[in-house]
């Protein structure tokens, strides 16, 4: 299998412009993102896809694969289905790799590489979540899937729904958080981008439920490696502190 690797990056943000430029340890969260991804063996490139000349050339700098695309894109995926059309190379796959986790393991996109064998439409990942608190936190995306890893649908509230009980779910049954790493089949990439916004959507804020709605199947994989997402200055506090603790 062929695959691109692409990292969404985008200089506006309400909560946090100029994400993928911020420090961490030294180095810029993007230029940390495109390393990590470089250790990939499966993938057979790399290229950051960005709307704004200042991480353009920041990329350029550090000797990364960088691409100007709109900043009209909606999302991630929309961004990433046209770096793929400006190809010449033909792909098999495209994995959306996010920009704001600096911490992205390698081994995580391996395991998702895994699932790509032409049949798979849609692939991310999944991690077992471990406290009340978490499963409760509505920025954590939680997903249920059939005994096919598929999955059935994705919540920012518990599901499923432990009627009878009011605490301790996740002692009770396994409940997973949603890891933002796609991968799309080429074809598949492209079909998605043209469908309209849909109910589940709009209600939940989570693009992957319009796939589902128009009957695309997302297989998950389950990794036991935690990621550390950065939304806000805040996060990025709190990353340095990790950075700090686990590579120093």
């Amino acid at each position: 299998m062929k695959i691109l690797g692409i990292i969404p990056a985008r200089y506006a943000s309400s909560r946090f412009p100029a994400k993928p430029l911020a420090d961490l340890g030294g180095q810029s969260m993007i230029k940390r993102v495109y390393q990590q991804a470089k250790k990939c063996e499966e993938l057979s490139q790399v290229i950051v896809a960005t709307d704004h000349p200042i991480i353009f050339d920041h990329v350029n700098d550090f000797g990364g694969t960088v691409c100007m695309t709109s900043d009209l894109h909606p999302s991630g995926t929309d961004r990433c289905y046209e770096v793929l059309s400006k190809q010449e190379a033909k792909y098999d796959y495209v994995i959306n790799i996010q920009g704001d986790e600096p911490f992205i393991a390698p081994q995580q996109i391996e395991l998702l590489a895994s699932m790509l064998d032409g049949k798979t439409e849609l692939a991310t990942l999944i991690k077992r979540l471990e406290s009340q608190e978490q499963l409760l936190n509505p920025n954590l995306v939680k997903v249920i899937f059939n005994k096919h890893h598929e999955a059935l649908y994705f919540s920012r509230s518990p599901i499923p729904y432990w009627r009878g009980k009011e605490t301790d779910w996740v002692h009770l049954h396994h409940y997973y958080k949603h890891i933002g790493l796609y991968a799309y089949r080429t074809d598949i990439l492209e079909k998605i981008t043209q469908l309209k916004p849909s109910t589940l959507e709009r209600a939940e804020s989570l693009e992957q439920l319009r796939w589902l709605e128009n009957g695309y199947k997302i297989k998950v994989a389950e990794t036991s490696l935690e990621t550390v997402g950065i939304d806000t200055p805040e996060d990025l506090e709190q990353a340095r502190h990790y950075l700090r603790i686990n590579h120093d």
